[in-house]
């Protein structure tokens, strides 16, 4: 049932995943798992300690960044930049929709000076919509275009 949406060469998001996902990630090449959906969400989900043992059992690497409704902050923005930047291969991101990852990656690539609009464009290609972080997607590629190079 895995339903994994492409938004760069690199990164896919994905609803809710189940230890057959994981075994299909492993089997398309994914290099990591990240969990962007707090334990306990709904009685329904598959744990993350058991998608972190399946993962790590495939030989693929798992992060927890858990968002809740009520936003995002400046650390799980850097973490998932540090997620995906020590990423050996693929990422596959899920949380209850996608949603969260893929407005979490987005706001990680546009802290590395990826423009929002190429990142909208990923992103509505496979069905998100980043307009409700537009400021934010705007502020970090700002601070990132600040940053002194080298």
């Amino acid at each position: 049932m895995s339903d994994f949406r492409q938004l760069s060469d690199a990164v896919w998001a994905s609803p809710q995943i189940d230890l057959d996902d994981v075994a299909a990630a492993a089997a398309r090449g994914f290099a990591m798992i990240i969990n962007n959906r707090p334990e306990g969400e709904s009685p329904d989900q598959t744990g993350g300690q058991a998608i972190a043992e399946a993962a790590h059992a495939a030989g693929m690497a798992y992060r927890a960044i858990p968002v809740t409704h009520a936003g995002f902050n400046e650390d799980q923005v850097e973490q998932m930049a540090d997620a995906l930047d020590s990423a050996s291969g693929p990422v596959l991101a899920y949380c209850r929709s996608g949603t969260r990852s893929t407005l979490l990656w987005s706001l990680a690539k546009a802290s590395q000076g990826v423009a929002p609009g190429d990142l909208a464009a990923a992103a509505a290609e496979v069905g998100y919509d980043l307009s409700p972080i537009a400021p934010a997607l705007h502020h970090y590629a700002a601070q990132a275009q600040a940053q002194p190079k080298g």
